[in-house]
């Protein structure tokens, strides 16, 4: 098949380089599970609230407007993916973001919303 492409040195080059600094499929497929994690409005508002600071799970539904045990399932998610962590402290069990590079994402991203205005 002959290539049709006026930039077959150029873009040669630039699929080389694409090769090299591609991650493996087990790396791409993390990456996307934690995107579709944070993807999920509720999960993203969980993360927003402790973007302020650690929380038990009754004061996160709280600021979020969401009830326990929904918001409880939403943790499971995001803990699984590694994105928040959780420590017991007495009969509480207190949650905290554990990557801040998604918070710093999740920060752009809240920025870009008004970058249009």
């Amino acid at each position: 098949m002959k290539d049709s492409c006026e930039h077959v040195a150029e873009h040669e080059n630039l699929v080389a380089e694409v090769k090299a600094d591609m991650p493996a499929e087990g790396a791409i497929q993390l990456m996307a599970d934690r995107f579709k994690a944070i993807s999920e409005p509720s999960r993203l508002k969980i993360l927003l609230a402790l973007s302020h600071g650690e929380l038990c799970v009754e004061h996160i539904a709280m600021a979020v407007g969401g009830n326990q045990s929904a918001v409880s399932h939403q943790l499971k998610t995001l803990k699984d993916n590694r994105i928040i962590k959780s420590r017991r402290e007495g009969k509480n069990i207190l949650y905290s973001v554990d990557d801040e590079h998604i918070m710093t994402m999740i920060q752009v991203a809240k920025e870009h919303l008004h970058c249009d205005e």
